[in-house]
Formats: structure tokens, sequence, C-alpha cells
């Protein structure tokens, strides 16, 4: 068994109206929590690495623990490099054996955009290896990328950047945003943006980034065991699901698995006081993760037999 692209996943996932979780990952709990939720759902998966977990565990024990979870489970899984900020941190996801690749470039004016994401087609395709670009800005705070605001994509913009660049999926921005703290009013996603690129572009894989649904539970249980974490909302897991089921064969979850980990640490540290084994804590953290992972297959996703 070995890692895969994620061209198969995505045709697979747009006939059979359903998408891919891409989940980040920053030490073994967290890919672990993830492989057994997708193992137990039958279910393929996406493991990204921003820049700063690269920095944080190196992708090079990032790749070996992926490699041993692909030994593990049988499952189809894809190493993604998550909001790439230029070609060489590309080149280093590359040669450290990822097997996908985003570089954003939304934050720079069209035809830098073009010119930055051709060159990473270019570079990737090359070495057998799949890329992801962005199109439009969405708000928020996730490592190193921040925005103050929206600037939802355009449709035929989009035509045009995937035709020029030979990009192999697309994030767009309808209304998400990275971090816990996604509407201080009502949900509101622009699914005629959604559906008027599928329309133009049929059949073309298409990615949501700052999906997380920023659990309640976990919110209090962070809270009632020494958190302060106010006013975080995230995206309605009904909008998601309807998101999956068009042309969005890839949702981004960070924020959820962050909370989901702080949480049952927080509760392991006030049930056991006395306790130091890391092992009782981050088990309880790999625990809480695959629960999370396993209800986002079955509400959100709609993945679960994909490996079938």
């Amino acid at each position: 068994m070995a890692l895969v692209t994620t061209t198969e996943m995505f045709k697979k996932a747009y006939e059979g109206k359903y998408a891919i979780g891409a989940f980040n990952i920053n030490n073994m709990e967290i890919i672990q929590g993830i492989v057994n939720a997708c193992k137990v759902k039958n279910s393929a998966v996406i493991l990204q690495v921003s820049k700063g977990a690269m920095k944080y565990a190196g992708p090079r024990y990032l790749k070996a623990m992926v490699d041993a979870a692909v030994e593990e489970t049988g499952l189809d899984i894809a190493l993604h490099l998550d909001h790439g900020p230029d070609l060489a941190t590309v080149k280093e996801a590359i040669d450290a054996g990822f097997t996908s690749v985003m570089i954003d470039g939304s934050h720079l004016e069209f035809e830098e955009n073009v010119k930055i994401t051709k060159e990473v087609v270019e570079y990737a395709h090359s070495k057998g290896v799949v890329v992801e670009a962005e199109l439009g800005i969405l708000a928020g705070v996730e490592d190193d990328v921040h925005a103050e605001e929206h600037v939802y994509t355009d449709p035929d913009q989009a035509v045009e950047f995937v035709e020029r660049t030979g990009v192999d999926s697309l994030a767009i921005a309808i209304g998400t945003s990275h971090g816990a703290f996604k509407f201080a009013g009502e949900p509101d996603l622009k699914f005629h943006i959604l559906e008027e690129i599928q329309k133009k572009m049929p059949g073309f894989p298409i990615v949501l980034h700052g999906a997380s649904a920023v659990s309640q539970d976990h919110i209090a249980m962070c809270n009632e065991f020494g958190g302060n974490i106010k006013g975080a909302q995230g995206i309605p897991t009904d909008m998601l699901r309807k998101a999956s089921a068009m042309a969005v064969c890839k949702i981004n979850m960070d924020t959820d698995i962050r909370l989901a980990m702080t949480a049952a640490i927080r509760k392991a540290f006030a049930d056991k006081p006395e306790a130091f084994d890391p092992r009782g804590y981050l088990g309880a953290a790999r625990n809480e993760i695959q629960s999370l992972v396993e209800k986002k297959i079955e509400e959100v996703l709609g993945s679960e037999n994909s490996m079938n």
C-alpha cells in the first residue's frame, strides 16, 4: 500500500455526491484518531499539513506516520500541503513525499495568482503530484492565513483560472471562513455561486476551506474545564452536506479537530488532577477525535463506504 493522489477520490466523490474529509494533522494521536474513524466507516481521507505543522513536527516525521497509517488501515489516504504560500514550500512538501499540494495565491491580484499557480502546477505535475489552488478570499485566521473580510469567488474568473493554470481542484469562497468565529449573525453560504461554478465547469472538483461546524458540545466542555471560548460559531451541518452533494469534493476541517482534542485533554486533567502520564490524556484526545470524525463522515461528508 502507498499514498495516493486525490484524482480518483474526487472523481468518485463527484459522481457519488459526497465529499472527502480533509483533516489537518500535527501529531500521532491526531493522525490515529482520524484514520481509526475512517477505517470504521470505510472512508477514504485526506490528511493535510499546514506550513505551521511542517515547522512544528517536520514534514518527514509526519510523512512517516502517515505511511504507517496507510499500512495499518489499508485506506486510500492522500497527504496534502494546506495553504502552501510559495513554490519553495511546495517543493519541500513534494520532496518529502506529499501526493497533493495547495498553492494559495488568493491574496494576490488575479494575474499574479494565475502566474504562481501555473508555476506550481508545472512543477508538481512533473513529479506526479496534484495541485489545489484558491480563488476568492476567506475571512478569519488559521495558522499563518489571515484575512479581515470575504471576497467571494467570481464564477467566470474561476473558469478562466482553471483553464489557464491547469490546476486539479479549486478552493472557492462562498461564505465559509477560517477559525472558530465564522459568523456574527445567521450563517449564510452563497450556494448560487457554487451552483454557477458547477454549471460552468461540470465534473470539476471544488474545495471548501474553513468548513468546521464548531461543535457547541466541545466549546461547552472546554469552558467547563477551565477554557474561555465565547461566541464561537461554525458552519451548520446541513449546509455542508448540501455542498458535498454538489460540486464540493473536499471539505477542510481543522478547528473541529483542535476543539475536540483540547476539550478531551482539559476534561482528563480535571477528572484526574493527580495523573501525569501523557498516554492518558492524549489517548482521551485520540478517542474524542475518532468520535468526531465518524460523525463528520456520517452527517457532513457522506463518504461512508467510499472505499468499496
